[in-house]
């Protein structure tokens, strides 16, 4: 696996790649990435600091997944070089990859004609404008095109990353890596119920214990009633405390989680989709791939078959 450095580009933006794929963890017991850091020489980050890669553009071209994290400026043209280097990757059966304005060298490429992708919704309208041959929605935090992946803003650049560990190791190890990052293993929806989304109430706030007892009782049962008894405030109150401490009712919150829960069980278990439901708590096989496929664009069954192959 390799990353893109450039010029002028934030600290944070390749934080997000290293700290996913870069880090050992041996404590997960897989085989785990290996991480190589390429630039066209050095490059100067925001804040001051200069990078001295370990490879240059040909060690790009030569990986197996290869993620650019952003391009110095979505206006200008973007260097032959890296257009060469990743064209040649792609031609090799590589996985392509772009966090934020990194669809734009994706695009530059010729590697997002006629597919569906996405980038930080300040620039999905210059993207479209630019390279109107590709499907931009600016409204997801990432696409999964198969060997061929986009995300937005730099934050989603995250989840992306998580996704990419689930579909290469499974959800026990995405959920792991998500944990120690301490972010959400699934994040619902797109773009824009994020950016005026509250900080996440405290360990010891009642809210936050409400939801860790569900998490620990998904396949029960659960109400905005039940929650709240817990919580030991009316349902009222509740609601408002929950919507300021997540961002979301409780209600989709827990559809999100009854689908991230069912993740594990499709990749590893052959329980029916209807005994996956059950076990996650939702009332009825219909409801769970009405939900299921709304959040992960795919439907249960083809989400098992579709993980399956990839880890053969």
């Amino acid at each position: 696996m390799s990353v893109l450095a450039y010029e002028g580009m934030s600290a944070f933006e390749l934080g997000i790649v290293t700290e996913v794929f870069g880090l050992p963890r041996p404590e997960l017991d897989v085989d785990w990435y290996r991480l190589t850091l390429c630039a066209d020489g050095p490059v100067r980050v925001v804040g001051g600091a200069t990078l001295h890669a370990d490879a240059g553009l040909a060690a790009l071209a030569d990986a197996d997944t290869v993620i650019v994290p952003g391009v110095p400026d979505v206006r200008a043209e973007v260097a032959p070089a890296l257009v060469a280097a990743l064209r040649a990757a792609h031609a090799r059966g590589a996985r392509l990859v772009s966090i934020c304005s990194g669809a734009f060298a994706l695009a530059a490429a010729g590697l997002l004609d006629g597919r569906r992708a996405t980038t930080h919704w300040r620039y999905a309208d210059l993207l479209a404008a630019r390279h109107p041959e590709v499907l931009v929605d600016p409204d997801v935090l990432y696409v999964d095109d198969g060997d061929v992946l986009t995300s937005a803003g730099s934050a989603a650049g995250i989840d992306l990353c998580v996704h990419l560990v689930r579909a290469d190791h499974g959800a026990t190890v995405a959920n792991a890596v998500a944990r120690r990052l301490v972010v959400p293993p699934h994040r619902e929806g797109g773009q824009a119920q994020f950016i005026e989304t509250p900080v996440p109430a405290p360990a010891d706030d009642p809210v936050s214990a409400s939801m860790a007892w569900a998490l620990a009782n998904l396949a029960t049962p659960l109400t905005v009633e039940a929650l709240a008894h817990h919580a030991h405030l009316s349902p009222r109150t509740y609601l408002r405390r929950f919507k300021r401490a997540s961002g979301t009712s409780p209600i989709r919150w827990l559809i999100a989680r009854r689908v991230q829960a069912s993740l594990a069980l499709l990749e590893s278990g052959d329980e029916s989709v209807a005994e996956v439901a059950a076990a996650v708590g939702f009332d009825s096989p219909v409801t769970y791939r009405h939900h299921f496929t709304r959040a992960m664009r795919t439907s249960p069954s083809a989400y098992r078959r579709a993980f399956r192959a990839r880890r053969i």
